[in-house]
């Protein structure tokens, strides 16, 4: 159990200084500029013109880092400082946006289970923090709701480890349509790798937070049958 304590600290504060290195990235990128005067909405455009998506139009949205694709209503989504700007940040933001597109498009597999796991997790994040509260005040009582608010929380935990590999490919994607299309070249590029490598490690310490949360609910149930 303190094992379990330690873990959990270590991935917060993991969490927090990861968090605060994509904001500092994004800033930094933000103030270079791309080869050509485009914005991030027009590198959205750009790309999704040249990979033959049509129906995918690309919007604005409030606030920083608020960034999406969303599949249901064929939209990508750009935060303010994305959208208007011409920046390698915003290029890459929007890039990677994109590339959330393609995977749709094609029918990028972990894509595909992770859309299907989203009514699942969205049950499951609503009723998951009751049913654990009512498992540990009912242990002793009915500790099958334990077990049920465990498996819950596996649930989240399953989408965050598919989340992964969707927002690497997304990444991987992105990179190398803004280097074939001369968008970025050369630094820039790299610039460009970089910011969305930051991005793309908020997701595996989430990953990890999770799995480590889990693993302390899986050793309290042990605990609990030992």
């Amino acid at each position: 159990m303190y094992l379990s304590y330690i873990i959990f600290i270590v991935i917060t504060i993991a969490s927090y200084l990861v968090q605060r290195s994509l904001t500092s990235k994004f800033e930094k990128y933000s103030r270079v500029p791309l080869n050509g005067p485009m914005t991030g909405a027009q590198v959205a455009m750009m790309m999704l013109g040249q990979n033959g998506i049509n129906d995918v139009q690309v919007t604005a949205t409030s606030g920083t880092l608020t960034d999406f694709f969303d599949p249901t209503r064929k939209t990508v989504n750009l935060s303010d400082p994305v959208y208007g700007t011409n920046s390698v940040a915003a290029a890459a933001v929007a890039a990677h946006e994109c590339g959330h597109a393609l995977q749709h498009r094609y029918g990028y597999s972990m894509l595909t289970l992770r859309t299907k796991l989203v009514p699942v997790v969205q049950f499951a994040s609503q009723w998951m923090a009751w049913v654990l509260l009512a498992g540990m005040l009912l242990v002793s009582v009915f500790p099958a709701i334990l077990y049920v608010g465990v498996g819950l929380f596996a649930l989240t935990t399953l989408f965050s480890l598919v989340t992964l590999p969707v927002e690497i490919d997304a990444s991987r994607r992105a990179v190398q349509w803004l280097e074939r299309s001369g968008i970025t070249q050369g630094q820039t590029t790299e610039y460009a790798r970089d910011a969305l490598k930051s991005a793309a490690y908020t997701y595996v310490v989430a990953a990890l937070g999770s799995l480590a949360t889990l693993f302390y609910y899986g050793a309290m149930l042990m605990g609990r049958r030992s």
